[in-house]
């Protein structure tokens, strides 16, 4: 095992944001409660101007490379940073002056105050390592660097078989896409020993191959299976498929008590997802079920399908009468909705107790049970909210489209963050980033023990859709190499510091924003801002004409439209699609844990949550306000409030009942110009989190309480009961709500029903009179007549309810029927 060790600790290290992004001092102190003006500036998005790219490496003086040189890279959305990286290949012909023969060698990175040091081979002379070490120029205490081999000693101090220096003004800068530098035979000169070692050395950024793979002075206190834990590494989500078990039928079903006919069911089973299907209505040993059983799989395919026949022998009991295990490679991969061919299977006879003559009959005579399974390849497998959904593609790899453009990312770091553990007596925080679009997540290193992280990597997605999300994600890492403690038994968990979200379509192409996005986490006593981070987000467009034509496709393939899932089938399957994806990134080296995969695909976004309830009530209420001021101005015409108004639209109704021709272009024409007018106020930013619209600013503290509650509730009964007796009270409202309006349907339905007989009679003689009338006059004159009634002068109008109000009320509804 390879660790890097350092010699001193010094005072953390502070990354310092540039001087135009303004934090706020306050951003993680605790002090006195905060002004709301102040604190809604603080939620606010704001943009910085980091210095992307980098024009000009530092100056040549230094050593770091000859004058005039550019930087030229395809990071160019991230603060280029400077590393000196030191690639261990091999040694050979090592040898001691000592009288033993026996060499345990290892080299030692010796830069200042830190070590990087690479596993010891025992009892080889020709050692191969392969290791590269990265040093952060930014702490870069010395001008030399030295390279030593050693030989492990089980007892006493390691003995120095040889040692190479290097002068930093001297080590060579390599830019990609420059091939990489080919390392070099060094002679170890040294009293006690001797021998060579091939090494490359060589100064670069973050664009070189060999950064994620790089052992990082920044991580120099990190040991054991932490070290594994900080690097940064890109995933795959496995590809997901539905397995369509359609169950037909069953023959010669016999259950163990040949004096009754057995209740049958199928019972199917993948992994850890379990479905069944009806009781066969009729008792029958020739069981007859058509039903769907869908499940998710995941390539490779490691699982099995079984399925058992079972009898309903007691309400508690069944009994098992068939069964079957099927490999999931057997079955056809459908693209679309054509038939497959149906397929009868053979059950085995479950239990122990079967004879030898049983076992000969059951060559000869066995239950079959008919099955049509396919693997669906023309759904998308939805594992994430289908709100911020960042991929549609089916899962068919031919149904595919050609991208229409390109996502870049430039997670450039974080400032302000919160404290999140204890170490050493002082709060610490040792954070990573992760960021998911399609099927490609990402994960930055880690930055060890800093609350202003810099990150600076780039990444890029393929974009097929633009109305999609990515989704960001900081934590702070819980798995470095011993220093975590389990809480209740249970294992580290890495710790939510705060997510970020962007829609593809909220972006101008070609268009790079730069923008801090507060981080915002709603805690059991309200919401509370992590930090900040920092990005820069570039959306390029590959081709206009492919943009517009998928604005008019389908949101979903296809399939999702012919042969649709049920609401409560989609929730289960994204639910199973979380758990496989979790537990195959789980499985990755670094291992992307399973509560950073619930956590980025909002596992608990579909949770009972009354301040959610509230936010979405207001949104609705939001969204009819521009219907009720419409209304609102309208009744005020029709009351004469402003006169000139009132005149003007007398005006412009008497135009386009004459001339009916115009209303349509009038009204899109209308639409054209409040779309010019409002192009000049339009978003310049992309979209945040919004604590007033999630109604996070203004919740109870037990509504915070009830959200945060598991499930089942883990909560003392009185609190229970005293949450149930507020939901019963605010369901009583909707159920006035709800009473209320199918009153009203009930009314409209019961003109023509006859249960009012002199209602329907009176309204049935009205409907004929209305239909001469209408028959007889021009429509021009009828919408004349009706527009200047509703539009008539308050001296003509009367306080009472209209004529047409007054019978409509008298309507009767069912709710004489209701107990």
């Amino acid at each position: 095992m390879i660790s890097i060790k350092r010699r001193q600790r010094g005072a953390p290290a502070t990354m310092h944001a540039p001087a135009t992004m303004n934090a706020p001092a306050t951003m993680h102190s605790v002090g006195p409660q905060v002004h709301p003006s102040r604190q809604d500036e603080e939620y606010n998005l704001r943009e910085t101007d980091p210095q992307l790219g980098g024009e000009r490496w530092p100056n040549a003086r230094r050593g770091w490379m000859t004058g005039g040189e550019r930087f030229s890279s395809t990071h160019d959305l991230v603060e280029q940073m400077f590393f000196l990286y030191v690639r261990v290949v091999k040694a050979k012909d090592l040898h001691r002056s000592t009288l033993t023969s026996r060499c345990d060698p290892y080299v030692e990175v010796k830069l200042g105050n830190y070590k990087g040091r690479t596993k010891h081979i025992e009892n080889k002379t020709n050692p191969e390592w392969n290791q590269v070490y990265a040093f952060s120029k930014d702490r870069i205490q010395s001008s030399v660097l030295e390279v030593i081999v050693k030989d492990k000693e089980m007892l006493g101090r390691d003995d120095c078989i040889g040692r190479v220096a290097f002068d930093l003004n001297e080590v060579p800068t390599r830019v990609p896409p420059d091939s990489p530098l080919a390392p070099q035979w060094y002679r170890l000169d040294d009293r006690r020993g001797g021998g060579d070692i091939m090494l490359a050395v060589w100064m670069g950024t973050q664009a070189d191959e060999a950064f994620s793979e790089a052992w990082h002075s920044d991580a120099a206190t990190v040991y054991g299976e932490g070290v594994f834990n900080v690097r940064s590494k890109v995933y795959l989500s496995p590809k997901l498929w539905y397995l369509r078990v359609n169950v037909i039928e069953a023959q010669d079903v016999i259950p163990s008590d040949r004096n009754r006919l057995p209740e049958v069911f199928v019972k199917a089973q993948m992994g850890s997802q379990v479905l069944k299907t009806k009781i066969c209505p009729t008792r029958t040993t020739t069981p007859i079920w058509n039903e769907d059983l869908v499940f998710v799989a995941a390539e490779p395919f490691e699982e099995k399908l079984t399925i058992t026949v079972e009898d309903r022998v007691h309400p508690s009991k069944d009994e098992v009468l068939g069964k079957i295990v099927l490999p999931l490679t057997l079955f056809e991969k459908r693209l679309d909705h054509r038939a497959v061919h149906s397929r009868w299977f053979n059950l085995e006879k479950f239990g122990f107790g079967m004879m030898e003559a049983d076992r000969r009959n059951e060559l000869k005579f066995s239950s079959r049970i008919h099955l049509r399974i396919c693997l669906e390849g023309g759904y998308h497998v939805l594992d994430e909210s289908t709100l911020y959904s960042s991929d549609q593609r089916p899962t068919a790899r031919q149904l595919w489209k050609q991208p229409i453009g390109v996502l870049e990312v430039g997670i450039l770091g974080a400032q302000g963050l919160l404290p999140m553990k204890m170490r050493d007596g002082h709060g610490s925080t040792d954070a990573y980033c992760v960021a998911k679009y399609g099927q490609k997540w990402v994960r930055t290193r880690t930055i060890l023990d800093t609350h202003s992280p810099k990150w600076n990597e780039q990444y890029t997605w393929e974009v097929y859709d633009p109305c999609s999300v990515i989704t960001l994600g900081v934590f702070d890492n819980c798995h470095l190499g011993g220093g975590e403690k389990a809480t209740a038994g249970t294992a580290a968990r890495d710790s939510r510091i705060g997510k970020v979200r962007i829609r593809l379509s909220t972006l101008e192409a070609h268009r790079i924003y730069t923008h801090s996005y507060p981080l915002l986490v709603l805690h059991p006593h309200g919401v509370k801002k992590m930090g900040e981070l920092q990005l820069a987000v570039r959306f390029t467009s590959l081709s206009l004409a492919n943009m517009v034509y998928i604005y008019a496709q389908p949101l979903l393939p296809k399939m999702h439209y012919l042969r649709p899932f049920t609401v409560n089938q989609i929730e289960s399957l994204r639910y199973q699609a979380m758990n496989i994806v979790a537990g195959r990134l789980g499985r990755a080296e670094p291992p992307l844990r399973k509560e950073v995969v619930e956590y980025m695909l909002d596992v608990d976004s579909n949770m009972w949550s009354m301040r959610r309830s509230k936010a979405n009530f207001f949104r609705i209420m939001s969204l009819f306000s521009g219907i009720i001021t419409m209304g609102q101005w309208f009744s005020q015409v029709c009351h004469w409030k402003n006169p000139i108004t009132s005149v003007l639209v007398h005006i412009l109704l008497l135009i386009l009942i004459c001339y009916p021709e115009l209303i349509l272009p009038t009204l899109f024409l209308y639409m054209f110009l409040i779309g010019l007018w409002n192009y000049r106020f339009r978003p310049r930013n992309p979209p945040h989190m919004d604590t007033k619209l999630s109604w996070a600013d203004a919740v109870h503290p037990d509504e915070l309480d009830e959200e945060f509650d598991t499930f089942p509730t883990s909560r003392p009964h009185d609190v229970v009961r005293m949450r149930y007796d507020k939901l019963r009270s605010v369901a009583g409202r909707i159920q006035t709500v709800v009473g209320d309006i199918a009153t009203q349907g009930e009314r409209f339905h019961s003109l023509l029903s006859w249960r009012d007989t002199r209602a329907t009679s009176l309204f049935v003689v009205f409907s004929l009179c209305s239909a001469v009338v209408l028959y007889a006059t021009p429509p021009k004159v009828v919408a004349m007549v009706t527009g200047l009634y509703y539009l008539r002068h308050p001296k003509f109008r009367s306080k009472l309810p209209s004529v047409p109000s007054n019978f409509f009320k008298r309507l009767p509804a069912r709710t004489d029927s209701m107990l």
